[in-house]
């Protein structure tokens, strides 16, 4: 008796749990969302879904956006694209940017531009309104010397045939700096080219910078010109110092010689007068024998002396005088 009177609220628990199960693992929502929208969709194919790991209003809500956009779009494709990782809404929302935009956009083309890593909406809508990329200030040095600083504005616009693997921002900007250096550095003096900026974005704008890029470059504006440094003035300026400092050091060279050579010959000097010395000492054993053996008498060394001593008068008297003029020439 108890039994039969717990039976039906068991079985409304069981319903319960089923319409659970049921709303949890099949979205029948969004199945009753896609055939409101005219999408003819199973739910066996939302079923498959979860089975295969793919959330299903990823899918599906792109699907029901571009069903209504008049996009030939199918379910596979949308679902493949979201296996490989890649953004399905956001390549929904670039399939009908371009239609709406007259641009020629496959969803194959969409797709892979998406995987290759590039926001292909932001692209699609750069094909529409083009972005202005403004470069910091590009250093140049004139003929005459004078450096040129210059700031340029581009306005490019995306080339979606070249989305994939064409170069970025980054190389516009490089390849405009580069046009921008030749430019001033081949302009006869920085006058010239404060009088025609516009020279500048002409001759960067006639060399095809946008070859090879994901981009169309429009048109090169100068924004702003200053003036910098006298580089070529610093340059003879810093040459000058290098010259003198070898000067210098050869000259510094050379007054080590002439000290060295100096050095080395008063050395010779004292080894001749220690010569001079050692001769003069044998002088006095020569006179002693001479006197001994004969060769030369008394009276010839009287006349030695008085010649000596008559020699040294004559230096001291020398030297006096050298004095006295000198004090003369001083007190003048």
């Amino acid at each position: 008796m108890e039994f039969q009177e717990l039976w039906p609220l068991l079985l409304v628990a069981l319903i319960i749990i089923a319409v659970v199960i049921l709303f949890t693992f099949v979205p029948v929502t969004l199945w009753i969302s896609a055939l409101a929208a005219g999408v003819r969709i199973s739910i066996f194919t939302l079923i498959g879904m979860r089975l295969r790991r793919v959330v299903p209003k990823m899918v599906i809500n792109p699907l029901i956006k571009s069903h209504k956009a008049g996009l030939d779009v199918n379910t596979n494709q949308l679902e493949s694209h979201y296996l490989a990782g890649g953004n399905v809404d956001r390549v929904v929302n670039a399939l009908i940017a371009a239609q709406r935009a007259n641009i020629e956009l496959s969803f194959e083309r969409c797709a892979a531009i998406d995987l290759a890593g590039r926001d292909v909406l932001e692209a699609v809508q750069m094909s529409v309104n083009p972005k202005v990329i403004e470069t910091p200030f590009i250093a140049g040095v004139a003929m005459d010397g004078i450096e040129v600083k210059a700031k340029a504005r581009i306005t490019v616009r995306a080339n979606i045939d070249r989305l994939v693997g064409g170069a970025g921002e980054d190389t516009v900007i490089a390849r405009v700096g580069e046009g921008v250096v030749s430019t001033i550095g081949s302009s006869e003096s920085h006058g010239k080219v404060l009088e025609n900026p516009d020279r500048i974005s002409k001759n960067v704008l006639g060399k095809g910078l946008d070859a090879g890029t994901a981009f169309e470059i429009l048109s090169i504006d100068i924004a702003d010109v200053d003036i910098g440094k006298n580089i070529g003035a610093m340059l003879q300026t810093d040459q000058a110092e290098a010259d003198k400092n070898i000067a210098q050091a050869k000259a510094e060279e050379r007054r080590a010689m002439a000290v060295a050579q100096e050095q080395e010959n008063i050395a010779k000097v004292q080894e001749m007068q220690a010569q001079v010395v050692e001769a003069e000492a044998l002088v006095p054993k020569a006179l002693s024998e001479a006197l001994r053996s004969g060769n030369m008498g008394v009276m010839d060394y009287v006349n030695y002396k008085n010649v000596m001593a008559d020699t040294d008068m004559r230096d001291m008297i020398s030297k006096i005088s050298k004095e006295d003029n000198d004090h003369d020439n001083d007190s003048k």
